[in-house]
């Protein structure tokens, strides 16, 4: 079965930074659209990051040019290098993917299929 495992959240100050990792199984990361989304309490979910078989990003606004999205294919690993962390950017996060039988490329929006358990990132003032 297809399973996504995050892990590397943690509690941080202000301007620090964190990576988290995206362990995937039964399934090849960088085959698929596949991205971060995140959501606080109170807050609908919100799409971070994505990465498609073409290696083109796309961000939210908020984290454009603090927040890397990124890809280890011989680990089938995905990131999210999180740097100037601010209080906002509190949330739970979760990484997703395409279903295995799609290839389409994010900017088509494909349906995120699989998810991941989420990680808990936490920014103190």
């Amino acid at each position: 079965q297809v399973q996504l495992v995050e892990s590397g959240g943690d509690s941080v100050q202000a301007g620090g930074s964190l990576r988290l990792s995206c362990s995937a199984s039964g399934y090849s990361v960088n085959s698929h659209c596949v991205g971060w989304f995140r959501q606080a309490p109170g807050k609908k979910r919100e799409a971070v990051a994505t990465i498609d078989r073409a290696g083109d990003t796309t961000y939210t606004d908020s984290v454009k040019v603090r927040f890397t999205i990124s890809r280890d294919n011989a680990k089938n690993t995905l990131y999210l290098q999180m740097s100037s962390l601010k209080p906002e950017d509190t949330a739970a996060y979760y990484c997703a993917a395409a279903a295995p039988s799609d290839f389409r490329l994010c900017r088509w929006k494909p349906d995120f299929i699989v998810w991941g358990q989420g990680t808990q990132v936490t920014v103190s003032s």
